[in-house]
């Protein structure tokens, strides 16, 4: 376990250098603002393209990422324990998908520093583990996005691009050295996420994402900090709520809980946990509800 609780450590200390909003610059409001009618915008780009991942593949070269191996399991020296934690993860998914429709997940916690942006790039890889699967990471984090950083590429163009109207879908998706991995990252910061999530961009995405993937990831913001995670929530199969060990008040746990409808929540994540307090070597927990 000592590999994953440096790995979290790790990623709490970088999630912590930007974790004050304020002192981000934010996008002005005539940048964030989509033209009225793109119809009428001989400047907006055309979506006409037929979006298959034969197109994906030749539209989107491998790009050079440089990841973080202490944080990112999957690409740095083979860590057998830290990365069964995740197998086992991936299992317990896909024996929720026997009961019920599960392809796109969202991951939050309660509140920031609680691991669920490791949690998400780590359950992306090891889904592309096997044969032939293809999984999209997407960075919803729009206040504070990190997947970009541990994953050692860009962070524009992204995901608020697209659902600005300045872009399409095959400029704004990046694909690593991990076969059947692409990533779409957050984009430029900007002043209203929620404005951008809650717009119709965001279901045309996923409409055409949906059938070439055969998982989709999504790691949002902390659900009680901010209401972006219960937008995001509407257009995903399932939640996954990461908890820090003796770290997540119970009331903030509780409160992000009410944050999503009856059933949406499909399972929970718990992080740093002492291998001393543990019978055995898995440090998470999914359970269903």
């Amino acid at each position: 376990m000592s590999r994953i609780h440096d790995a979290l450590k790790k990623a709490e200390a970088e999630q912590s250098n930007h974790a004050d909003d304020s002192s981000v610059r934010l996008a002005s409001a005539r940048e964030i603002e989509p033209p009225p009618s793109h119809a009428a915008d001989s400047s907006a780009p055309s979506f006409a393209a037929p979006f298959t991942f034969e197109a994906l593949l030749e539209r989107c070269p491998v790009g050079q990422w440089s990841p973080d191996s202490t944080t990112m399991l999957f690409f740095g020296p083979n860590d057998y324990e830290a990365q069964e934690t995740f197998r086992t993860l991936r299992s317990r998914l896909y024996q929720i998908r026997e009961k019920q429709p599960l392809k796109k997940i969202m991951i939050t916690s309660a509140m920031g520093n609680e691991g669920k942006s490791f949690v998400a790039a780590n359950l992306a890889q090891v889904l592309v583990q096997q044969q032939g699967q293809k999984v999209l990471l997407i960075d919803a984090d729009l206040r504070n996005p990190q997947l970009h950083a541990a994953l050692g590429t860009s962070p524009t163009p992204g995901f608020t691009d697209y659902l600005m109207g300045k872009t399409e879908e095959f400029a704004v998706l990046q694909r690593g050295p991990m076969e059947g991995l692409f990533f779409l990252p957050a984009g430029r910061v900007v002043a209203s996420p929620l404005e951008l999530i809650a717009s119709g961009r965001l279901n045309t995405l996923l409409d055409r994402m949906e059938p070439i993937f055969d998982w989709i990831i999504i790691d949002s913001s902390p659900a009680v900090q901010v209401s972006d995670a219960g937008q995001l929530a509407t257009n995903c199969d399932g939640v996954l709520m990461v908890v820090r060990s003796d770290a997540t008040p119970f009331d903030w746990a509780q409160r992000a809980r009410d944050e999503f409808p009856r059933g949406k929540i499909i399972g929970v994540v718990l992080n740093a946990v002492d291998a001393k307090a543990l019978s055995s070597a898995d440090g998470s927990d999914i359970r269903e509800r």
